[in-house]
């Protein structure tokens, strides 16, 4: 049951890559069901043609932890939805919010998962991720750029299929190349490579390549820009790729 105006509760939603048809039922109806929606302007963009009767918050980006703030101080008395794209506990929203929030004595939230970017973004692929995967992001905003290189170390030497978040920003253009070299240490130049970039959303772009072309498909690269790199027994196949579960080496097909 719905907690009463009264009450008070936060909804913390991933709202999924971008188009309305990947936006989860529950989180729908938990949208509709808030007085205020808080979110990054984008984000609320995204979901404005099904926010009715709703008060927003909109912010810009780098305003995370001041909407935490906000939504955590609005949902003690009343029915508050913050939005987070994708997944918001991928590289979003919910961690910020939980910290915020353990400070306070009584406050009801609820985590609504979305459909991720990486997701969204194998799905146009094919099958890249069906094995064991790893995910890295290249933005160190947050965290150091000699951590994230040991993490993207540690994954492919451990032959995870690599899925790389934020690769390049209009200040931040050497992160993404760096890591390309890391990977090329342990990947060989066939290696096969997805470039997904906008997801789901208008301007929606898939390349699929390899590791030792993906630099002819730098300028296509940005923060909207999810990468797939494969493992070792990843393939293409008709501008697919398709990362092995490891029937092959028990069943005939």
């Amino acid at each position: 049951m719905s907690p009463s105006r009264s009450q008070g509760k936060l909804y913390v939603v991933g709202i999924g890559p971008g188009g309305v048809d990947y936006l989860t039922k529950k989180a729908e109806k938990v949208l509709l069901g808030s007085e205020y929606v808080i979110g990054n302007g984008a984000y609320i963009d995204q979901i404005s043609g099904i926010l009715k009767n709703t008060k927003i918050i909109r912010s810009g980006m780098g305003g995370e932890v001041e909407r935490a703030k906000k939504a955590v101080e609005l949902s003690k008395e009343h029915i508050v939805s913050i939005i987070s794209g994708g997944d918001a506990n991928i590289y979003g929203m919910a961690g910020i919010v939980l910290e915020v929030a353990e400070k306070e004595e009584d406050i009801d939230i609820e985590v609504i998962s979305g459909v991720t970017a990486i997701s969204a973004a194998a799905s146009l692929l094919g099958a890249p991720l069906v094995n064991d995967f790893a995910v890295v992001s290249l933005s160190d905003l947050l965290t150091p750029i000699a951590i994230i290189e040991r993490r993207l170390n540690c994954a492919a030497e451990g032959d995870f299929v690599i899925a790389i978040y934020n690769p390049k920003s209009k200040n931040r253009k050497k992160n993404f190349g760096k890591s390309i070299e890391i990977l090329r240490k342990y990947r060989s130049a066939e290696t096969p490579v997805g470039i997904v970039r906008n997801a789901t959303r208008k301007g929606e772009t898939v390349i699929a390549t390899t590791l030792g072309k993906i630099m002819d498909h730098n300028e296509d690269i940005n923060m909207s820009t999810v990468v797939l790199i494969g493992n070792s027994e990843s393939r293409l196949w008709k501008s697919r790729i398709i990362t092995p579960r490891g029937y092959q080496k028990k069943y005939d097909y």
